[in-house]
Parts: C-alpha cells; structure tokens; sequence
C-alpha cells in the first residue's frame, strides 16, 4: 500500500496545482480561484494557460529543448492539452406567457437530455460540430452543478505555444463561448521521469443559468508505470504473495460457508473477511487491467506524440484503486481485535457498544428527528443567502461542524438578525447540551457496567496459562495416558504409607505433587468414594488402580496404532502433538471448564439450600424446647399424666426430627 503513495505526489499536485490556480492575471491581479464571469476565461488563457503549458524559454530568454516540452522544466507534457465544451439547446426551457413576447431566446441548467448537438458558430471543425461520448472515447465528470457527459465539441491545442495561440484566437473571434455554454473543460497529463509519477489535470470553467463563472478543478497525481526501480519489483514480489493468499482464503471461505451454510454469515467476523476479500479481488482485478491499458496507451502515444492524451480514466481508477487499498488495510487493522479478544481488557470496548446498542439506536431515532428538523429549517431559512446551507446536504454537515465547534456565528446573524441567532442558541441548547450529552450518559453508564463486570471476571482465554499447562500435561492421548502413570505413581506411593486405605487428604497431597488441580483430585476421588466417608478402603482402592491400568492399556493400544499408521510421534513424552489435535483437545478442555463450573454452581446452591433447611429445622427444634419449658412451667396441666405424655411425644419428634436432618444431610452431601 505504501508502495504506491509517497510524500512527493503531494508536492507533484502542489506545484502543478498552484501554477494554474495560483498565478494572477496580470491586468486584474486575479487567478482561477477568484473568477466570476467570462472575462477571466480570457485573461486565464492570455496570462496562464499559454504561458504555464508551453515552457519554451529560460529565464534568460534563450530557448529550450522544443522536444522536451516540459512543465516547470521537469514535467513532460504528454500529447496535446484539449479544450472541450457542453452546450444546451435554445428550447430547453419554458418562458412564461407574460414574456414570450419580449423573451425568445431561453438556456436551461446543464443535463444530457438537453444537449445541444447542432453544429453552430463555423460550423465544421472539432471546435464547432457536437461529437458523442463514445466517439471521443471520454467519460463523465461530476461538476460543482451538474454531471457533465464526455461529449461535447473540442479543440487540441497543439504542441507548441503558437500553435496553441492560433487556435485560442480563432475561437475568440468566433464566439466559441456563447450563453449556450454550461461547461468548458481543460485536460492535460504531465509525466516526471524523475520520480516516476504522472499527473492527471483537469480544469473546469462552469457557466450557470443564473450568469457568471464558477471554477473548479482536479489534479490526480498517480503512479501509473508500477515497476521501475529495484523498489518496485519488491512491492512486485509482495503483490504477489498477498494475491496468492487471497486465492487461498478465497477457497477457505467458500469451504467455510458450504460447511456452516447460514451460521457462517452471523458472525461480524466472517462478513469482514468477505468484504476484505472482496475489495482484494477488485484491487487485483484492476492492477492487471492498469498494466495492460498502460502500456498500450504509451505505445500509441509514442507512435502520435501530437495526438490528446486522454489518461483521465485511468487516473480516476487508479485513485479508486488508492482509496480501496486503504480501506483494505484499515479493515485489517480493525481484524486485530478479532485475534485479541482472548483478554477482558481488549473485549471493553465491543462488549459496551453491543450491550448499549439498543439505548444508541433508540438515542438515534430521537436525535435524527431534531438533528434534520433543524437541518431543513436552516437550509429554508439561509439556503439564499450563506453558503453553508445553500444545499440540503451541505446544511446537515454544517450543523455537524457546529456541534465540533466549528461555525461562524456573524454570516448567520447577518442573514438574518433575529431569526439567525434564534435559530444558533436554541439548537446549541437542544443539541449539544441535551442531546449530546445524553449521548456521552448512555456510553458511560453502559462502560461503567461492563468494566464491573470484566473486572470481577477472570479472562476468557489466558494464552501464557494455557500453552503451560498444555506443555505440562501433554494434551491428547498421550498427555492423558501420562496423567494415569501420574495417579498410579501416586496412589501406590501413598498407599505404602497408609497400607491399603487412602483418605482424601493423602491423595490430595500426592496428586498436587504431580501438577494436578482440584477439581480433579475431587472428581476422581468422588468416583470411587462410594461411602461418602472421605476414604479409599482396601476394595476401593483396588478397583481405581485397576480401572486406571485398563484404562492406560487401551490408550497405549491406541498410540501404537497410530505410531504403526505414521499419524503420531513416536516418543510419547519428548513428541509433538499437531496443531489439530491441539486445537480440538484445547476447545473440549474449555468445554468441559464450562461443564464444571455449571456444576459448581448447581452445587453451592443446593448447599445454601440444604443450609437454610437446617436452620429452619433449627429453628423449629427451638421452638419446641420453648414450648416445653413453657408447659413445666404452666400451672393449668395439673394433671400429672397429661403433662408427661406430651412431653414426651413432644421429645420424641424433636429425637425424629435431629436424626431425619442429620441422615439426610449426609446422604445429599455424599451424593454430591
């Protein structure tokens, strides 16, 4: 991308530029930037256009090389610079009954359907005969006013200054200008040898309806010959590298799509890699055709060097072709957060637009309704006079400018000097102190939330932890066939200490020497706990070792029938496992870290249940006492008997109700 924009296309556009906008007349002290009417036409071309295109004198006064031809002394013209004109028919406007009488000649605004195509003022010759679009094989221009057409009349000016003159001075005393005219256009190319760039001028002089000139220009500065220096055939060999990983994400994406069908498209993601995609295949697409068309169009040019060289598709292209490089790599950029996301940090900022993405539309809708309110009202109310607001479109960038603080408050008020600075207060207030402001509350309260919640979260994906963990246990087959060796060494080291009966402290101790966490002390203890008493007895204890060396006979199996198949390394410790493997091993991994903490959760609530039981047991167990401390102490049951036997069915429930509590208690903490 960098290979083909560089700091000196600016200064090659600057130079250019200001020679042919920048220079005054000499009579006026104007330039193309001030002119208003027809007359500064004239005086561009007396005291600019002829003496800026034809350099054939040294500031000494003696002549150049004629050959040369150079712009500046360092800018090779190329071919001959072309005047083209549009004209609009005399009927293409409707006169109003009231002046049809007086009025008989009418020139509407400038648009294809009313293009004048007669011949007029000498009727034969380029200059005055209209020529279609295709016949001068040009393109359309989008002007100030209008979208002008490549049609038109045209006249080339020549290769020297007096050549240039002539033509200039036949069409001065001919009227070539009429109040038909809605455009005249100036297009020349220059190339510099010296640093292998080609700029692409064209000149615009618009006439309106309304009378008077307005000028505009454009100038293009491109590369257009890619491969010169030794630099350039590095960005050759890069370009093509870059291209053959596009075809091979290409193919990617399109196995991607016909596996996951629908789902493929829901992800954000995935649409950005097709939209990069996409644009890459464009951006090859056209630096083949550019190459081709280039040397053809050089080919033809140094066999005619007096022919108009029309580079004006090519140099818009090619700036296309700029822009949407730079979009590829802006996009790029943006696919970063997509390999970054494994962090909380780096999450905060797609986490808080899609959580208050509901608030901003909902914002959005509001803001829009007062944001084109006041858009349209400033357009009614200053569009004739300010500048700013004499177009729709222009009225809504100019409020925007307003909220960055960029306005000018005295052209507004002069407009109109009660509504103006009605208009400026009261949008300021609503917009910017209300609306905008409720804006920023929704982005940081919603930013405030989520940085709650990352902050008490641990990272989704920690890479440093991960690829340690892995390197330690060896994921797959392997690793787990290790794991077993683990547990075996372990169990049989503890059981020499505890002769055949394990508790779960000793287990603990021995695993956590071997890297286990735990979780999976706890699962696997658990699984052979069959009591509940938090102890391994002689049987228990046989039957974990045995399932474990069935367990590591069949994984050993397996290895040594893929080591015989070539599909997996033959040192079970010091072997790489393969990226595939790893990948599918490290999302069952995540997956089961999932599973478990569900199952931790599931636990610690059945155990805050089981704790709000109990004390409601308690509870009750302490309402019972106090109702037989309430009946010793009652002196209504004088009945001896009567006393007895209610306490003592009362103490018998209260005996019911302790072992029930405790039995069932046990069982569920056993169980779990």
């Amino acid at each position: 991308t960098f290979g083909m924009v560089n700091p000196v296309m600016y200064y090659q556009t600057k130079v250019i530029s200001e020679l042919f906008l920048d220079t005054p007349f000499t009579d006026t002290r104007n330039n193309v930037r001030g002119s208003t009417q027809l007359l500064d036409f004239w005086r561009f071309v007396d005291y600019v256009m002829l003496d800026s295109l034809y350099w054939e004198t040294w500031y000494n006064n003696n002549a150049t090389d004629i050959e040369d031809r150079n712009i500046l002394y360092e800018n090779r013209l190329l071919g001959t610079p072309r005047l083209r004109q549009l004209r609009v028919r005399n009927d293409s406007c409707n006169i109003h009954e009231n002046f049809k009488e007086t009025i008989s000649k009418c020139y509407d605004v400038y648009s294809p359907d009313v293009e004048d195509t007669e011949p007029f003022g000498l009727l034969n010759g380029t200059a005055w005969t209209y020529h279609t679009e295709k016949e001068m094989n040009g393109s359309s221009h989008w002007g100030l006013l209008a979208t002008y057409s490549g049609a038109g009349s045209y006249a080339d000016l020549g290769t020297n200054r007096s050549q240039a003159a002539a033509v200039m001075q036949e069409l001065g005393e001919n009227l070539w200008i009429t109040r038909a005219t809605r455009a005249i256009f100036l297009d020349f190319t220059t190339y510099n040898a010296n640093i292998n760039l080609f700029c692409v001028a064209k000149i615009v002089f618009e006439f309106p309806a309304t009378g008077g000139m307005i000028p505009s220009w454009s100038f293009r500065t491109v590369k257009l010959l890619r491969y010169v220096s030794a630099f350039d055939y590095f960005v050759l060999a890069c370009e093509c590298i870059f291209s053959f990983f596009i075809i091979y994400y290409v193919v990617e994406e399109f196995i991607e799509i016909k596996h996951n069908s629908c789902k493929y498209f829901r992800s954000i993601w995935n649409l950005l890699d097709i939209l990069v995609i996409s644009i890459s295949l464009v951006c090859i697409a056209f630096s083949a055709f550019r190459a081709l068309t280039v040397e053809g169009m050089m080919e033809r040019l140094l066999e005619n060097p007096d022919v108009f060289a029309d580079f004006e598709f090519l140099g818009f292209w090619q700036t296309q072709f700029n822009s949407a490089a730079a979009v590829t790599v802006f996009f790029a950029w943006i696919k970063i957060f997509k390999y970054i996301s494994f962090n909380k940090t780096m999450t905060q900022l797609s986490s808080t637009l899609s959580r208050c993405s509901k608030d901003i539309a909902g914002f959005g809708i509001m803001f829009c309704i007062v944001f084109l309110a006041y858009a349209q009202l400033g357009f009614l109310l200053f569009g004739t006079q300010i500048q700013d607001f004499n177009k729709f479109i222009k009225a809504i960038f100019t409020l925007l400018r307003i909220i960055l603080g960029d306005f000018d408050f005295h052209v507004i008020e002069t407009a109109n000097r009660i509504i103006g600075p009605t208009f400026f207060i009261t949008y300021v207030f609503f917009v910017f102190f209300v609306l905008l402001n409720m804006f920023l509350a929704i982005i940081n309260e919603t930013y405030a939330e989520v940085k709650a919640e990352i902050s008490s979260q641990k990272n989704e994906f920690e890479i440093a932890d991960f690829l340690k963990r892995e390197y330690n246990n060896l994921m797959g087959r392997v690793g787990k066939r290790d794991k077993i060796i683990d547990i075996q060494s372990a169990l049989k080291l503890a059981d020499q200490d505890s002769n055949m009966k394990l508790s779960f402290d000793e287990i603990q101790r021995a695993l956590k020497q071997q890297n286990f966490t735990d979780m999976e002390i706890e699962m696997l203890f658990a699984k052979y706990d069959r009591k509940g008493n938090r102890e391994l007895d002689a049987n228990e204890t046989k039957e974990m070792l045995a399932d474990l060396e069935g367990e590591k006979t069949r994984l050993d199996t397996l290895i040594q029938r893929e080591q015989e198949e070539g599909n997996y390394p033959s040192d079970a410790r010091g072997g790489e496992v393969s990226i595939t493997m790893l990948n599918g091993l490290a999302g069952r991994v995540d997956k089961m870290e999932r599973s478990v903490g569900n199952i931790v959760a599931k636990i610690e609530t059945m155990i805050k249940k089981m704790d709000a039981m109990e004390n409601a047991k308690a509870k009750r167990r302490n309402n019972m006492k106090k109702i037989l401390a309430t009946i010793n102490e009652s002196e209504e049951l004088d009945d001896k008997f009567k006393r007895v036997q209610i306490e003592k069915l009362l103490r018998e429930e209260l005996q019911r109700w302790d072992s029930e509590a405790s039995l069932k208690t046990l069982d569920k903490r056993n169980k779990y």
